[in-house]
């Protein structure tokens, strides 16, 4: 028997065909594809500079867009439209340069420091491993592993798995940081989140009683002291780490939403506004911060888990 002649492809196989071969040229498994088409709520698009992104729908109608490159979550918006997350007009999306707002990664570490500032892992592309959604709360995993850009700068294996969670009213982290390799390594880590706000009227409540290391006016030379304010606002610039810090703060952004910032094991929080530093844009976001200043020490296999849960009333 003669080999029966191959049927066309419909219209919808050959776009499903064509996106595979478009993510697959950006780093994107093909597989991770199939999975995100099979989820309800979760999609996987073309952003700003053709840059993979994954958009999370909630069946309360809220949304949140998550760039591959980086891990950077860019949008977070509840159902009235509104975007509480903040990128920066100077922002660029080619690759060259980390993705500037929304909630960045610092890995494996926060700051200056012996790696370049903040670490590598905004600037390195994730890749989607798990999508699912449960009862129209939709959820994707993303992954990073060491590689030869990582490496060259800190020589061990490890694995990160980010997993980002919506609800109607919340957005939720959980950052999973495991040991692969033989020998024991160190890192500090931190989620520098814009906030969209109106800087003049915001405020950040709940860090009363905290040890401060005041980056104002030295950065390279904190000054130690004790938060006595109820109520921290931005009259002028702000960089401050709260060491301790408690596992719920909340902000008032000054454009009529409060946000509360819960968390488990994210033991400290920096709240940041560089004032005329950033003249273009610096009235238009605060940076709250969940961070892990002081050092994790991970030996071989072991992991470390945070989780950042943001809620609107």
């Amino acid at each position: 028997m003669g080999i029966p002649p191959r049927r066309p492809l419909s219209k919808k196989a050959r776009t499903l065909q064509a996106k595979k071969r478009r993510f697959s040229r950006s780093g994107m498994a093909s597989a991770s594809l199939s999975s995100e088409i099979a989820t309800p709520g979760v999609k996987l698009t073309e952003g700003e500079g053709r840059l993979p992104k994954v958009v999370l729908t909630s069946a309360g109608g809220s949304e949140a867009d998550i760039y591959l490159f980086g891990g950077c979550v860019t949008s977070w918006k509840v159902s009235n439209g509104k975007d509480l997350l903040f990128v920066r007009p100077d922002s660029v999306f080619n690759k060259q340069k980390p993705i500037s707002g929304g909630i960045p990664h610092c890995f494996p570490q926060f700051g200056p420091g012996t790696l370049q500032q903040h670490g590598f892992a905004r600037n390195m592309d994730w890749s989607i491993t798990q999508s699912e959604n449960v009862d129209g709360d939709p959820a994707v995993t993303l992954e990073l592993k060491d590689g030869p850009y990582s490496r060259s700068m800190w020589d061990y294996s490890f694995q990160a798995l980010y997993k980002v969670s919506l609800k109607a009213k919340s957005l939720s982290t959980e950052l999973i940081v495991t040991n692969t390799d033989k020998k024991p390594f160190s890192f500090s880590t931190a989620l520098h989140t814009y906030f969209r706000a109106s800087s003049g009227a915001a405020s950040v409540r709940g860090l009363k009683g905290c040890k401060t290391l005041n980056k104002d006016p030295d950065p390279k030379n904190p000054i130690e002291g004790k938060e006595e304010r109820d109520t921290i606002t931005f009259p002028g610039f702000v960089d401050c780490i709260y060491l301790d810090a408690p596992a719920e703060v909340h902000i008032d952004n000054g454009l009529g939403d409060v946000i509360a910032i819960k968390n488990s094991n994210w033991s400290d929080v920096v709240v940041w506004n560089p004032h005329l530093q950033m003249e273009a844009c610096y009235k238009d976001f605060i940076c709250v911060e969940n961070a892990k200043i002081n050092n994790v020490q991970l030996e071989p296999k072991q992991s470390w888990t945070a989780i950042q849960k943001l809620f609107i009333d």
